[in-house]
C-alpha cells in the first residue's frame, strides 16, 4: 500500500498447487474473532486507529476512528466501511486499524477470512509493516501485502512485498484470480507462511506466490516483527478515483484474523 503502484512485472497466477502440510504443525498465538454487539470498536487491547489521509498514495479518504467506520457488526465480523461523505476536508470516510505497538509477530502464519467490497477505486487489503518503521522508514522497514484488490477487479487479488531496492513499481507481485466467482460475493482465506528465508502467499489455502530471500535485488528485511493492518481507501494511485457507477457504501467484512507460529 505504501507508495505502490502496480508493478510491472505483475504476472497471472498459475496455480502452483495447495498446501499439504498438517494443520497440527501449527499452534495458534493470536486471533481476533471479533465477537461482540454491533457498533463496538475493534478491541483497543490489540488495534490502534490511524486517523488522516494520503498517507503517501493520494488516497481520497480520511481515515477516521468512527464507529460509522470501522466496528463490529453483531454477528461476528469486522466490518470496515468506506462512505461518501465530506468530513475534514476530504469527499470520503473510511478506517484503517492496525495492530502497531500492540501486537507484533515474527515468523509464523497470518491469516484472515474477508469478503471484500466492489467497484471503481475502492481498495482494500490486509497487510503488515516493519515494526522499526519509526525508525528506518519505508521501504527498509518492509512491507508484506497478504491481500490487496482492486475493486474494479473483482475476481482479482494481489500477493505482494516491498522492501529496498524492490518497492513500490517494482515490488515483487503475483495475481491471483477466480475462474468462477468474485471475491465480493462470499468470504475468503488469505494467508502468508512466513519463514526467515521465505515468504509464501495462499488464498483458500492454495499456493499462488512464493518470494524467497534469493529473488529479491536488495536487502531481505523480513527478519523484525511486523504488525497488521485492515484498511478500506478511496481512490489512491494504485486504483485510480471512484467513477459515477461506484456505490457507496462499501464495506469490508473481516470474519477472523489469526496468527500462528510452527508447533515445536
Amino acid at each position: 500500500m505504501l507508495r505502490h503502484a502496480l508493478a510491472a512485472a505483475t504476472i497471472a497466477a498459475t496455480l502452483l498447487g495447495c498446501s499439504t502440510e498438517p494443520q497440527n504443525s501449527w499452534t495458534l498465538v493470536w486471533q481476533d474473532e471479533f465477537d461482540g454487539a454491533a457498533g463496538t470498536l475493534p478491541n483497543s487491547a490489540d488495534w490502534r486507529f490511524d486517523v488522516g489521509t494520503d498517507w503517501g498514495n493520494a488516497q481520497l479518504e480520511f481515515d477516521t476512528d468512527r464507529a460509522e467506520n470501522a466496528s463490529l457488526d453483531g454477528n461476528g465480523h469486522l466490518a470496515i466501511t468506506a462512505r461518501q461523505e465530506s468530513f475534514s476536508g476530504s469527499a470520503y470516510t473510511s478506517a484503517r486499524i492496525t495492530t502497531q505497538g500492540k501486537r507484533e509477530f515474527r515468523y509464523g502464519r497470518i491469516a484472515a477470512r474477508i469478503k471484500l467490497p466492489v467497484g471503481q477505486g475502492i481498495w482494500p487489503a490486509f497487510w503488515m509493516l516493519g515494526g522499526n518503521l519509526a525508525t528506518v522508514g519505508w521501504p527498509q522497514a518492509g512491507e508484506i501485502d497478504i491481500m490487496e484488490y482492486r475493486g474494479q477487479e473483482p475476481r482479482v487479488v494481489l500477493g505482494s512485498v516491498h522492501g529496498p531496492g524492490y518497492s513500490a513499481g517494482n515490488a515483487i507481485t503475483r495475481r491471483y484470480e477466480l475462474q468462477q466467482a468474485r471475491f465480493d460475493d462470499d468470504f475468503h482465506e488469505f494467508s502468508v507462511d512466513w519463514a526467515a528465508d521465505r515468504i509464501d502467499f495462499f488464498v483458500d489455502g492454495r499456493l499462488y506466490h512464493t518470494v524467497r530471500r534469493t529473488d529479491v535485488p536488495g536487502e531481505w528485511v523480513f527478519v523484525n516483527p511486523f504488525y497488521i493492518i485492515l484498511n478500506v481507501a478511496v481512490g489512491g494511485t494504485f486504483v485510480g478515483p471512484p467513477s459515477a457507477q461506484t456505490r457507496f457504501p462499501q464495506t469490508m467484512l473481516v470474519d477472523w484474523v489469526r496468527v500462528y507460529e510452527r508447533a515445536p
